[in-house]
C-alpha cells in the first residue's frame, strides 16, 4: 500500500451491472480487517448513500461541493454504522455538475477534468492524505465528465462485469476510453481488476462469460466470483451493506474473498 493511501474509481459505463454493489460492499469488507475506507459517491442516483446507511435528506454538503471546489473534504465526510467506513454521499445537485463545470470560466479550461482529484489529492502528484487507506469512488454508469474526474483522480479502476450477454462488447468500450483518459488525461492510470458479478451457476451463459473475459483479459479477472443472491439483493433496500445485514450469506463471503484478493493485488498483507 502506498503512502497517504490509495484511490480507486468502481466504473463500468453500463448500468445495472453492480457497480455501487461492489464500491460499498468491497468497502465494507476491507473496513472489517481493519483498512480505513472511504467511498465517494460520484452518481447523482446516490445509491452508495442510500446503501450506506446516510438519508438523502439529511445531507447537507455532498460530492458535488468537492467537485465544484466551495468545501474541504473533510466537511462532506459522513460517517456509516460499520466501523472504518465512512462517505462521502451523493445529492441530486450532480445531475447539473457537467453542465455548471463546462459553463465555468475557468483560467485553464483544462482544470475542470480535475477538480476531483484537486479536492482529494491536493494536485497532480500529490498522494491522498485524508487519513483513509482506501478510497472508492463510485463512479455514474456513463462516461461523461463526472467519470472523467473520477478517472483523474485515481491511481487505478476496478471494473465489474455482469456475467451476461454482450457484457464484454461494452468492457472492450470502456478500456478503450480508458486508453484514451490516459493518454490524455492521467499517464499511469490503470485497471486494478475486473469483478465478474452476478454469476449463476446454473446458467450456462454465466460460465461462457466469465470464461471468455479470462481468456481475453487473463490476470485482470479476479479470482473471486460474486454470486447472484437474493441477499445481496435485499440489502441496499435496508441501507446497509450486505456483509452487515447477512454476513454469512454467500454474497457476504464473496465480498470478503474479493477483499483479501484485492489486498493481495495492492501487496497490503492481509491481517
Amino acid at each position: 500500500m502506498q503512502d497517504g493511501g490509495r484511490i480507486l474509481a468502481v466504473a463500468n459505463q453500463k448500468g445495472g451491472v453492480g457497480k455501487t454493489t461492489t464500491a460499498v460492499n468491497l468497502g465494507a469488507a476491507l473496513a472489517s480487517v481493519g483498512r480505513r475506507v472511504l467511498v465517494v459517491d460520484l452518481d447523482p442516483q446516490g445509491n452508495a448513500t442510500t446503501n450506506l446507511g446516510v438519508l438523502k435528506n439529511d445531507v447537507e454538503k455532498s460530492s458535488y461541493w468537492l467537485l465544484i471546489g466551495n468545501t474541504d473534504l473533510q466537511s462532506v465526510i459522513s460517517d456509516t454504522a460499520i466501523e472504518n467506513l465512512y462517505v462521502v454521499p451523493s445529492s441530486e445537485e450532480l445531475v447539473g455538475a457537467e453542465a455548471e463545470l463546462l459553463d465555468e470560466d475557468l483560467v485553464l479550461k483544462e482544470k475542470r477534468r480535475f477538480m476531483m482529484r484537486d479536492a482529494l489529492r491536493g494536485g497532480a502528484g500529490h498522494p491522498f492524505s485524508g487519513g483513509f487507506d482506501y478510497v472508492l469512488i463510485d463512479c455514474p454508469p456513463s462516461l461523461n465528465l463526472l467519470t472523467v474526474n473520477a478517472f483523474a483522480a485515481s491511481d487505478a479502476i476496478v471494473v465489474p462485469l455482469q456475467c451476461e450477454f454482450l457484457a464484454l462488447e461494452g468492457l472492450k468500450q470502456l478500456l478503450q476510453t480508458i486508453n484514451l483518459i490516459k493518454k490524455s488525461v492521467h499517464p499511469t492510470l490503470e485497471v486494478q481488476g475486473v469483478v465478474l458479478t452476478m454469476f449463476d451457476r446454473s446458467v450456462k451463459l454465466s460460465g461462457e462469460v466469465a470464461d471468455d473475459a479470462r481468456e481475453q483479459l487473463g490476470y485482470l479477472v479476479y479470482d473471486t466470483l460474486i454470486p447472484r443472491n437474493v441477499k445481496i439483493a435485499e440489502a441496499p433496500s435496508h441501507g446497509m451493506p450486505v456483509l452487515q445485514y447477512d454476513p454469512a450469506c454467500s454474497g457476504s463471503r464473496s465480498y470478503i474473498k474479493l477483499a483479501a484478493e484485492f489486498l493481495q493485488r495492492e501487496q497490503d498483507p492481509v491481517l
